[in-house]
């Protein structure tokens, strides 16, 4: 399978989706990975997890159209980065997709989720209720994955442990379209820091993506 989106979002950002129908030993023998990494692998158990982890590489070497080994390494934060080559990277899954989001020059977050009525249960936990106030009842459900989406995005473009969605990352109001763009904040401590966050409807998943 190649890739199955990808768009670009500036001249030197952009990201992409990966459908996952390959097995494990399909995308395993796309990727080079050190003893560390394989280690890593074999502890993963059998089903989405390991596909999702090795989805996101095997997008990640597309992207990137090398056939080097390449050095992902995760941070103290849960950060991914990459150790040799001077890029920005945020990755995703969810289901059936991998995403992966690329920038030359500045940090990036994105979310990809699947589109699911369970969402309305957990509401409350990362939206205000003055954020909850603006949500068209006719659209509720894409909006709450909007509202998800483009928190998570902050938070992984941000880096930073201990921010919390609900009582750090605020979203202005909205319409819900197919593809649009909220607005969002980052409230902590002395931290002050606006975004503009897009998002787009994927089929049944919810894209929420971000520049630093």
């Amino acid at each position: 399978m190649a890739i199955a989106y990808r768009k670009q979002v500036d001249s030197d950002t952009e990201f992409a989706l990966w459908k996952i129908e390959e097995k494990a030993t399909d995308l395993y023998s796309q990727l080079q990975l050190n003893e560390q990494e394989k280690a890593y692998f074999d502890q993963l158990r059998l089903g989405k997890r390991n596909l999702h982890w090795l989805g996101v590489r095997v997008l990640l070497r597309t992207m990137l159209n090398t056939n080097e080994y390449i050095d992902c390494k995760i941070d103290s934060h849960g950060k991914p980065y990459l150790v040799s080559i001077p890029y920005h990277i945020s990755l995703s899954h969810s289901f059936d997709y991998a995403a992966v989001m690329i920038s030359k020059s500045r940090p990036v977050g994105i979310d990809i989720e699947q589109i699911q009525g369970k969402v309305e249960r957990i509401a409350d936990k990362f939206m205000r209720p003055a954020e909850l106030s603006f949500i068209d009842p006719d659209k509720r459900i894409n909006q709450l994955y909007v509202g998800w989406c483009a928190k998570e995005a902050v938070y992984k473009c941000y880096g930073q442990k201990e921010v919390s969605f609900l009582d750090n990352i605020l979203i202005q109001p909205f319409t819900f379209e197919s593809a649009g763009s909220v607005k969002a904040q980052l409230r902590k401590d002395q931290i002050n820091l606006d975004y503009q966050v897009d998002y787009m409807l994927y089929g049944d998943y919810m894209i929420g993506y971000v520049k630093g």
